[in-house]
């Protein structure tokens, strides 16, 4: 079969072909090394190294892009040293169907179970027992499909006497599977590791000596007492030709390599002492050699030896499990201290900023017990400390700012665990620790405690010189528009005279330009009347005491919508369509909640196109506790970067010059949804206009079902 390779492939074809090579021959000389083992007389050997070879042998070439042809390989030294021991065709061919299968079993199993491990797919040796116990599992199952390939195979050909032939193929291969494969891990760990760290082989040998010469003398000389004293007890065992029973000597040295040396030398040691035994037995020497019969001295070699190379495999695996174990365990002691340390210097840094702050903040479990108060808070309150007493009655001490007392369940922390949005609620605070009244401007929302409850955070800001420079400026606001009403009324009741005698008088030239300075007149004294009115409802929606029930929201948007499109200004373009979707009731004021629906739908309905019927959409959804009001409209929409700035004082934007009003009307809603713990937004409606989106508390009960405006309550609703 012709290799067909691309140029970029022949590197690694070349490299896999060579390895192949090499592997043949090994696996050659392990053939022989087998046969040479070979009892007297018969064709029972002591030792088939070949099965470790040929499962080293494709866990290496198993992703070669010739791996056929190492099954070719193996398949072929199996059939022609068979032919050549005097097997027949068949029996050969039976031979190297049973080695091919085995070989093929413990690679895939390899694979699949030791995935990380060299041989598997990874580069690692074996890091603990249970890799040992799947690595004999793996060869049991291997060298047990051999078995089976190979009684089946001489039973179709007629010969029944493979039992006993089978059963010794079994415990020989996984032996050898065991201690070859197991040295082979270890040596290719070794190269690996090299590898990846010098890359060449002069950089490996330099590396080498390098560690050989960082290592203790005494290691070293254990080292070489060990291999001494191994070497004597196996020598005084297997030199004793009187058959006497000491192989329990051979414990000693084995268990001494597994607890002092590395686990590669454990299983170098476990190569040696099968070469030891082996040759001892075969030369008649040794306790193992007075088994008369041959089958159960091939037998008793093979389970001799897998225990000694298992007992040591598993006292150094689990050497090295315990101190992988207490590694891992210093090093997640050192983490857990470095976190331990790292949280308590953020703590620190925490508590340092929470006690520096100028604002009070206070956290407030459902029981009243303070977790937290910062000195801010204590000072704000006027209380010496924070505990479950002074929280408990501190609300005897606060009052609203129009001098209702506060009630314990108003508290700021007992509205937040209630479910309650706090948000800029003002208290003034009286209590023999401030000399004078201090407002407060009070936050609360709640977090969970990690513990399935929830805690209350307040935050407190002063207010008081704020809130007393605003009180002396509405009120000033308040005055001069009240008194400027008087001589304004009695200019226009002027005015209207005025006009009356001239209306009477013989027309000329005089009298009209008369009437014409005297509406002049008018419509600034209109629009005079009209700013004057929006600083007192400014006012009045800034600072007048909150009356809130529960109300039909959906009852007055019928009568706003009603009264403003029976005022429409545009009449002729017809009148406005307004459509009135499903609307919950809400809880404020009726007075300013019924100022903030006419402002925004009489801008909805004033902000349109000379000659275009105004057509707006009024709509409700819930949103959380609040209930959240959505006026879209078709008007002349706002531009990019204003919808936060028509909400100032007094602003007018672009290109409504044409339009009447005075800047006031959006900052009353806003200040009349703030004064509710609500907001209010406005955004582009698609396809043009705007949308007035704003949020109030919910009503706490059924004010009565949901209500749909009906479409022929008023002309104006089609």
């Amino acid at each position: 079969m012709a290799v067909v390779s691309t140029p970029a492939e022949r590197p690694a074809i070349r490299a896999a072909l060579g390895r192949t090579a090499a592997f043949s021959a090994i696996y050659a000389a392990a053939v022989v090394a087998g046969r040479l083992a070979l009892l007297d007389l018969t064709t029972l050997g002591l030792i088939g190294p070949a099965a470790g070879v040929g499962a080293i042998w494709f866990c290496v070439q198993r992703r070669a892009p010739t791996f056929w042809v190492d099954m070719l390989a193996l398949s072929g030294f199996q059939y022609f040293l068979n032919l050549t021991m005097g097997a027949s065709i068949n029996e050969a061919v039976v031979v190297a169907a049973a080695n091919l299968s085995q070989a093929l079993v413990i690679v895939a199993l390899m694979a699949r179970w030791l995935p990380h491990a060299w041989g598997g797919g990874g580069r690692d040796p074996l890091r603990r027992p249970r890799d040992l116990w799947l690595l004999v599992a793996a060869a049991v199952a291997s060298a047990t499909v051999g078995a089976v390939v190979r009684s089946t195979g001489a039973w179709l050909l007629g010969d029944d006497s493979e039992v006993v032939g089978a059963g010794i193929w079994l415990t020989r291969n996984v032996v050898s599977i065991v201690i070859i494969v197991a040295f082979a891990m270890s040596v290719g760990n070794l190269i690996a590791v090299q590898h990846a760290r010098r890359a060449t082989v002069a950089g490996w040998l330099r590396g080498l000596a390098a560690e050989l010469a960082a290592t203790p003398g005494w290691r070293i000389a254990e080292h070489v007492a060990l291999v001494a004293a191994a070497i004597a007890s196996y020598v005084l065992v297997f030199a004793n030709r009187d058959g006497l029973p000491l192989l329990f000597l051979l414990f000693g040295p084995t268990i001494w390599v597994a607890v002092r040396l590395s686990t590669a030398f454990v299983t170098f040691h476990n190569l040696v002492v099968t070469t030891i035994v082996v040759l001892f037995t075969l030369n008649g020497s040794g306790p193992l050699a007075a088994i008369e019969d041959h089958a159960s001295r091939v037998v008793v070699t093979q389970l001799f030896v897998g225990m000694i190379a298992v007992v040591g495999l598993v006292l150094a695996l689990s050497r090295d499990e315990r101190a992988a174990l207490a590694d891992e365990l210093v090093r997640d002691k050192g983490a857990l201290a470095s976190q331990t340390a790292d949280t308590s210097r953020h703590a620190e840094l925490m508590r340092a900023v929470i006690d520096s702050m100028a604002d009070g903040l206070a956290v407030v479990a459902d029981d009243g017990r303070v977790i937290l108060g910062n000195p801010a808070a204590r000072r704000l309150l006027g209380q010496p400390r924070l505990d479950q007493a002074t929280v408990a009655n501190i609300h005897s001490g606060l009052t609203h700012p129009d001098g209702r007392p506060v009630d314990k369940h108003e508290m700021p922390h007992m509205r937040a665990l209630a479910g309650e949005p706090v948000q800029a609620m003002d208290v003034v605070v009286r209590n023999p620790g401030i000399p004078h009244d201090r407002v407060l401007r009070a936050n609360a929302t709640t977090v969970a405690n990690g513990e399935g409850g929830r805690v209350a955070v307040v935050l407190f800001h002063e207010v008081t010189a704020e809130r007393r420079h605003r009180d002396e400026l509405a009120n000033f606001a308040g005055v001069v528009a009240h008194d400027l009403l008087n001589p304004l009324g009695a200019m226009v009741a002027w005015a209207d005279d005025a006009d009356t005698v001239l209306a009477a008088a013989p027309p000329g030239e005089a009298v009209a330009e008369a009437r014409r300075s005297l509406a002049q007149m008018q419509r600034v004294a209109g629009r005079m009347h009209l700013l004057i009115n929006d600083l007192l409802t400014y006012t009045t929606a800034r600072d007048a005491t909150l009356r809130p029930a529960d109300m039909d929201l959906a009852a007055m948007i019928r009568d706003v919508v009603t009264a403003r499109t029976d005022i429409a200004p545009d009449q002729a373009a017809g009148a406005p369509r307004i459509t009135v979707g499903t609307i919950l009731p809400v809880h404020g004021d009726p007075i300013l909640v019924r100022q903030l629906l006419d402002n925004l739908i009489g801008n909805a309905i004033k902000y349109t196109a000379p000659g275009a019927p105004a057509r707006l959409t009024v709509s409700s959804t819930v949103d959380g506790p609040l209930v959240r009001v959505a006026i879209a409209d078709r008007g002349l929409g706002i531009r990019p970067g204003q919808h936060a700035a028509i909400f100032e004082n007094f602003y007018r934007a672009p290109g409504t010059d044409d339009y009447s009003g005075t800047g006031l009307g959006l900052a009353i809603c806003k200040r009349i949804v703030e004064r509710h713990g609500g907001t209010i937004t406005a955004a582009d409606n698609p396809g043009g206009g705007a949308v007035f989106a704003f949020t109030l508390p919910g009503a706490a009960g059924p004010v009565g079902a949901p209500q749909r405006a009906p479409r022929d309550a008023a002309r104006a609703l089609r």
